[in-house]
């Protein structure tokens, strides 16, 4: 039996109190975001869930991403840390290249650096 606890959802928040991942999720279809929850949900229960799923992001640690194919054959991607057993939602886009543009990242990137210095993550 696997008494491993599921890890707990925190939403990125601006200073002005905004949750941008929960905004773009809910800017979803209801088949996309459906899709999106669910992933979400399965790393929550299931970290680490590794490829292809979540895979670490190069250069960004401890940051990882969710890996979403949506209905509409749009890629999505949100990026995510685990601490202290929550999943902290720091960004997410639709992927339109190959590879993960610099500009997402380093948002995910300000957003942990933002949280690791509040008393949030205690």
């Amino acid at each position: 039996m696997n008494n491993k606890q599921q890890l707990k959802i925190v939403l990125y928040k601006t200073p002005a109190n905004n949750e941008p991942v929960g905004k773009w999720i809910d800017s979803l279809n209801d088949n996309d975001r459906l899709i999106v929850a669910k992933d979400i949900k399965t790393v929550q229960i299931a970290y680490p869930a590794g490829m292809p799923l979540t895979r670490p992001l190069k250069g960004y640690k401890p940051l990882e991403e969710v890996r979403s194919s949506l209905s509409t054959n749009k890629i999505a991607r949100i990026i995510f840390y685990v601490e202290n057993n929550r999943m902290f939602l720091l960004h997410a886009f639709i992927k339109k290249s190959q590879s993960t543009p610099k500009k997402e990242l380093n948002t995910a990137f300000k957003r942990y650096k933002i949280l690791i210095k509040s008393d949030l993550v205690d």
